[in-house]
């Protein structure tokens, strides 16, 4: 069931949403060639505990997985999302996916970046680049009438088009008492498809794209999705409101 939030509620989900964008934006400027992405963790989790909220993604688990032991999602080149943190260090040329999730006063926050670590490659900046584009022409789909499948068709159009390809497995999904709730919103699809977009709807739009092929594949650890073919990926995310006919983007600072 797709969960309408009332006024208060979305202002609630608004707060969270808030501190995960500003704990984005400080790991962001941290995340340097020698910086270990369990200090970057660190970061992030100290800089959430001191707004009175929690790491929503720290000791989350799903179906067959240990708890997840960081604050933040960390991954790296052919790492498309739930890398673990650890002491891996940040080198030069590597591109850097920080998927941070927050929980205050019953209501979640989860948005996601994707970052250099010093100069990259062109293929790279360009991977970064459209990932990016597509994600704001998914939120302008997001409009009262239209349904989820615009959405998904405005990630895959303009992704594909530029010879990149959709993680098929993963999508984004309604966000807000829960940290995952319906609907799934995949980045493919067909226009004037799935559920239809109303007043109150939250949700978290993450576009999840492969330089080469869109299979991916888990990690012994469990958590770690990596591309099958060992090219990069890239990640992004915003949770967006529903307000009077539109989306209103609710992870910025």
């Amino acid at each position: 069931m797709i969960l309408i939030k009332s006024k208060k509620e979305i202002d609630l989900i608004r707060e969270s949403c808030k501190i995960v964008a500003e704990t984005l934006q400080l790991v962001k400027r941290q995340a340097k060639a020698g910086v270990t992405t369990l200090e970057l963790d660190k970061i992030a989790e100290d800089y959430i505990r001191s707004n009175d909220a929690i790491p929503a993604f720290k000791g989350y688990s799903q179906a067959g997985s240990f708890s997840f032991p960081g604050t933040i999602c960390s991954s790296i080149d052919d790492e498309v999302v739930h890398g673990i943190p650890g002491l891996r260090t940040l080198k030069e040329g590597e591109i850097l996916s920080i998927d941070v999730g927050v929980k205050k006063d019953g209501y979640f926050g989860d948005a996601a970046l994707t970052v250099a670590v010093g100069n990259i490659s062109e293929a790279k900046m360009k991977l970064m680049k459209v990932t990016e584009e597509s994600l704001y022409l998914a939120i302008n789909e997001a409009v009262v009438g239209k349904r989820i499948g615009d959405i998904s068709y405005a990630v895959q159009s303009h992704c594909e088009g530029n010879g990149f390809s959709v993680v098929r497995s993963l999508t984004g999904h309604g966000v807000g008492r829960k940290l995952h709730e319906e609907p799934a919103i995949p980045n493919f699809g067909k226009r004037d498809s799935g559920p239809v977009i109303k007043n109150g709807m939250t949700l978290a739009i993450e576009p999840m794209i492969n330089m080469g092929v869109y299979e991916v594949k888990v990690a012994p650890d469990g958590w770690t999705v990596l591309t099958k073919d060992e090219l990069p990926s890239a990640h992004i995310e915003h949770t967006i409101a529903i307000i009077d006919g539109k989306a209103e983007i609710l992870t910025v600072c």
